[in-house]
């Protein structure tokens, strides 16, 4: 195993860094203004950046997402994304650029302008959902059912948009909030999408072995009103995923993605007011390999 890579300096374009990714904003000859995203092996929770790093972790996260960008812009409904390239040498870089640490983790994408909302859509009761159900018979204010229990399959996916924070918590929000902030037109574009995506995704994702029990999505505007799929696209870190032989037997199951480290930090005593603790070389390696499987189930692909 490579070593891990914390974060990039590359000295090119305007760099903003989030809880994962390092963005380069460039121009580039053929495609305009683009967007170089380097999957960092940082890995966060509970709004904090964890001190210990995943080695491998952003190969994972570009791999996923670049197979679905490619998978969804198929027919019968092919969905517009923003991925143009994951080859770092057919990138057009200033021969400055150091390409070795950049290959399995990099994507060149078009730049969009982001819509300001995440598109969660859920599809079983987990998280903070099945809390709110608990208390209130509603999942982000959306009544449901009587008598569901954790783990349960919903009636139907249902769309919980949620506002994108700079810093700290996303907040829920309400489809007409959402609606009030951007238009109902494009409101009822990106939950329809969504709610599509989830659908062609999580029957994929069934078939090898993995329910998608939650996801969320962001999506971009061209200049020409093209609605884009942007940054990642059902990965372990957006998504909850769990093995589709333990779903539905009355509990949330373990899951191929990165609860297995919030599930350690909430043990530790840590009070997510202070600085997280390091994780333990045995829980790193562990969530390495949950996210290797959900790679080799969803895509057939093994890296390492």
């Amino acid at each position: 195993m490579n070593d891990a890579v914390i974060e990039t300096n590359l000295g090119i374009g305007t760099l903003s860094r989030g809880k994962v990714r390092d963005c380069y904003r460039l121009r580039d000859a053929q495609h305009g203004d683009v967007m170089l995203i380097v999957s960092t092996d940082r890995i966060s929770a509970f709004d904090w950046i964890l001190p210990t790093p995943i080695p491998g972790k952003g190969k994972v996260l570009t791999t996923i997402s670049a197979f679905w960008c490619e998978w969804l812009a198929t027919s019968p409904d092919p969905v517009a994304h923003h991925l143009i390239t994951t080859d770092v040498d057919a990138m057009n870089l200033p021969a400055s650029v150091d390409r070795e640490p950049l290959r399995g983790r990099t994507m060149l994408v078009r730049a969009s302008a982001v819509i300001p909302f995440e598109c969660v859509v859920r599809g079983w009761l987990a998280g903070s959902g099945l809390a709110e159900y608990r208390q209130h018979g509603t999942v982000c204010g959306e009544s449901l059912p009587p008598g569901l229990g954790a783990g349960d399959r919903l009636p139907a996916p249902i769309f919980t948009p949620a506002t994108k924070a700079e810093a700290g918590h996303d907040e829920n929000v309400s489809f007409a909030e959402m609606a009030a902030a951007i238009g109902e037109p494009l409101a009822t574009t990106l939950r329809d999408k969504s709610l599509a995506v989830y659908a062609r995704g999580a029957a994929h994702a069934a078939g090898r072995g993995i329910v998608v029990a939650d996801t969320k999505f962001e999506w971009g505007l061209d200049a020409d009103g093209t609605v884009r799929l942007i940054d990642e696209v059902l990965t372990p870190d957006s998504s909850r995923f769990w093995p589709a032989a333990e779903a539905g037997k009355g509990r949330v199951p373990d899951s191929f993605d990165k609860q297995f480290v919030r599930d350690w930090l909430e043990a530790s005593g840590w009070d997510k007011a202070s600085p997280p603790p390091a994780l333990p070389a045995d829980v790193v390696a562990k969530t390495l390999e949950k996210y290797r499987d959900a790679l080799c189930l969803l895509t057939g692909k093994s890296l390492f």
